[in-house]
C-alpha cells in the first residue's frame, strides 16, 4: 500500500481508520524528514495491515498545530482515532516499527 498525502481534505477519513495509523510530519527542505521519508514509503510498502500518511506541515499548520508538532520530522501513531504514540527526530526503521507495534 503507497503513503497516502493527508490534507485538510481527507484528515477524518484517516484518522477514523480502523486500521492503525502512521502519521509523518514533515517539510520538503527539512534534511532530517528526507532521511526519514524513504523509511516511511517502505514501512507503507510491506505493512498492508497500517495506513500510512504524510503530513506536509507548510501546507496543513493547522493539522500540524493540532498534534502539537514543535520540529520535524514528527511520527504520530494513531488507534482508533487516538494518540498513542508519537516522536520527534529521524528513526531507523526498527524504531518506528516498534512504536507502530506497541
Amino acid at each position: 500500500m503507497s503513503v497516502l498525502k493527508v490534507t485538510k481534505e481527507n484528515y477524518y477519513e484517516v484518522k477514523n481508520s480502523d486500521k492503525t495509523v502512521l502519521l509523518d510530519f514533515y517539510a520538503d527542505w527539512c534534511g532530517p524528514c528526507r532521511m526519514v521519508s524513504p523509511i516511511v514509503d517502505e514501512i507503507a510498502e510491506e505493512n498492508p495491515q497500517y495506513l500510512v500518511g504524510k503530513i506536509n506541515v507548510d501546507e496543513e499548520q493547522e493539522l500540524a498545530s493540532a498534534y502539537g508538532v514543535m520540529s520535524i520530522p514528527t511520527l504520530v501513531v494513531l488507534k482508533n482515532g487516538e494518540v498513542v504514540n508519537k516522536s520527534m527526530g529521524a528513526k531507523p526503521k526498527a524504531a518506528i516499527m516498534a512504536m507502530l507495534e506497541s
